[in-house]
């Protein structure tokens, strides 16, 4: 999972170099921590909050799958 959450976010910003995608899981749920470049940081969140969403919906999706929930949060 963590490498979906990098690969889609580094396939958005302008610095992929700078992506930092912390995984934290324990049972079922698996919680993302994501970091980019300030200059990159309103890419990933999008118009109000609309790209982030549709982020979080696939990676939903694809946990939806394997039977695991997941949380995703852009972070400074």
């Amino acid at each position: 999972m963590r490498k979906l959450v990098e690969t889609m976010v580094k396939g958005m910003v302008s610095h992929p170099e700078k992506v930092e995608v912390l995984e934290n899981h324990s049972g079922q749920l698996h919680q993302f921590q994501v970091r980019v470049d300030e200059e990159d940081r309103g890419r990933v969140i999008g118009r109000h909050g609309a790209t982030a969403s549709a982020l979080r919906t696939l990676a939903s999706g694809v946990a939806r799958r394997k039977g695991v929930r997941v949380e995703i949060d852009i972070v400074d």
